[in-house]
């Protein structure tokens, strides 16, 4: 046993060095500027911190060596590793320039929801850089204050449904420790979100979960933030056009970013969400999420009332 250890080390070991030597070749070839870039664009990483960095390192170089990856290291210690917790922390301190400086407030705090999703995703999915598009500041209807709005693209599907869910989760701890007010939906983006989950459903492709209008209703009235995201269907606007020319929403094409998010994510995974959440919620001020378990509770009724309808008549 001894000597089998022995020998699955050296070959960890020769597999780091080959790689250093082939890291170390392509660096110099790449200095010679015949690429468009002066050096490798894979960043090596030997853990889940380095490649949660190193990923985000993509859109936010300033990240590295920037003691981001010491600091996630020490949130495993307090949390354990993969908790979601961890993911909230680091996210939230990322936008808090804790660790660099970015171009503004902004940017900060869309590199820091970007590190918090790419924690929960492994670092492993670009869906961090290209599932999540970008973060807005819109202003509340009512005059007070600001709110956030995600956009979303196809490419979060890498994240896979709960982790997708999660980055929701972290950007709205972020807006709320970063004193952003809570999304204001007016009833006609409430009524759009179900139509355009309709029509993707029926003209575009089938959801993996395509929630009852109860469902959808109440989670688009419920989220602290908006998602959104940029049209992904050419050939189909929505619908009804009473919910079209709405003014804070950007389009009257379908987003497929949204209702992925919206169905596949937070309805899909709401009961896994607040599984979670139920432990640790007013811990990291985010009991305002308490909806969720209301929400879990409505889905199953409407389940439990559509397997009623399924019932074969037996008469």
């Amino acid at each position: 046993m001894k000597n089998k250890n022995l020998k699955m080390k050296e070959y960890f070991e020769e597999l780091e060095r080959e790689t250093l030597n082939t890291y170390k070749l392509a660096t110099k070839a790449r200095s010679k500027g015949y690429d468009p870039d002066t050096k490798p664009e894979i960043v090596l990483a030997r853990n889940l911190a380095e490649r949660v960095i190193g990923l985000i390192s993509v859109v936010a170089p300033q990240l590295q060596g920037s003691g981001a990856i010491k600091r996630i290291e020490e949130l495993e210690k307090k949390y354990g590793v993969l908790d979601w917790r961890v993911a909230f922390q680091i996210a939230l301190e990322v936008a808090q320039e804790k660790f660099c400086k970015f171009q503004d407030k902004k940017e900060a705090m869309e590199v820091g929801i970007r590190t918090g999703f790419a924690y929960v995703t492994l670092g492993a999915v670009s869906a961090p850089l290209e599932g999540f598009t970008r973060l807005e500041i819109k202003p509340r209807g009512d005059g007070k204050g600001d709110y956030f709005c995600l956009y979303y693209s196809g490419p979060v599907r890498a994240a896979g449904g709960t982790a997708a869910a999660v980055s929701v989760l972290i950007a709205d701890h972020v807006r709320k420790k970063m004193g952003y007010a809570e999304y204001d939906p007016t009833p006609k983006e409430i009524q759009r979100c179900h139509a355009e989950l309709s029509d993707y459903h029926e003209y575009v492709t089938n959801l993996q979960y395509y929630p009852s209008k109860e469902e959808s209703d109440f989670i688009a009235s419920h989220l602290p933030v908006e998602i959104s995201g940029d049209p992904s269907e050419k050939k189909y606007e929505v619908s009804n056009v009473t919910l079209k020319d709405l003014p804070r929403i950007n389009t009257n094409r379908i987003r497929g970013g949204f209702c992925l998010v919206h169905a596949e994510c937070l309805a899909l995974k709401a009961p896994k969400l607040w599984g979670k959440l139920s432990n640790w919620a007013s811990d990291f001020d985010m009991s305002h999420w308490d909806f969720l378990k209301e929400f879990v509770n409505l889905q199953k009724t409407v389940k439990a009332r559509e397997s009623w309808r399924v019932i074969p008549d037996r008469f």
